[in-house]
């Protein structure tokens, strides 16, 4: 709506200082975002090309306005009016956002060692899980992944990695409409962010 689109507005001339676009560092003023143990991932799919339907790899060094508001495009909630056709699109984007953020090496699949480091990202803050634990946890969620995908694998099989067709297959009746969101876009937050 064009009230959100002003409030996404005020809030990328706070986070830029009223500059025409925004850099990385602009980030570190948010407080929701200093203490995520993913930050750096957050952060930097801001900044991927293939985020910002443009098609091309790599990231780019800055965002403008409507880089900002299509990268917020995928955490707008859903719509009452929407058709399936329209929500199954809707979906597809969010959870195309999400492996993006996995698929460090753009190389179109979540390879097991990525998948340890954002695990490992995501449970760096407990301080009772040792690093060999973190990975045991990223092997099994890899091969619960090869099994939804792949199917009963034989002994000399290697699974390569997630690719979006299985990602899909892996969050088929999880609700990632509702559940993925931005916190720290809220008005409260915005006076604390200087």
């Amino acid at each position: 709506t064009s009230e959100q689109i002003e409030h996404l507005h005020r809030r990328f001339k706070q986070l830029s200082r009223d500059q025409l676009t925004i850099r990385k560092e602009n980030f570190d003023s948010i407080p929701d975002l200093e203490f995520n143990p993913i930050r750096g991932k957050i952060v930097h799919a801001f900044f991927d090309k293939r985020n910002l339907r443009q098609e091309s790899d790599g990231l780019a060094d800055e965002i403008n306005f409507e880089d900002f508001l299509t990268i917020m495009s995928y955490f707008r909630p859903i719509e009452m009016n929407m058709d399936e056709e329209q929500l199954d699109r809707f979906r597809k984007e969010k959870l195309k956002f999400l492996f993006h953020m996995y698929d460090s090496d753009h190389d179109g699949k979540i390879t097991l060692q990525e998948y340890r480091n954002v695990v490992e990202e995501l449970l760096s803050g407990n301080p009772h899980l040792e690093k060999e634990s973190a990975q045991s946890i990223a092997d099994g969620a890899m091969m619960e992944a090869a099994s939804i995908c792949v199917g009963q694998m034989g002994p000399d099989q290697v699974y390569e990695g997630i690719t979006f067709e299985d990602f899909l297959k892996m969050w088929q009746g999880i609700d990632i409409e509702t559940k993925m969101h931005v916190r720290f876009l809220n008005m409260d937050t915005i006076a604390h962010c200087y």
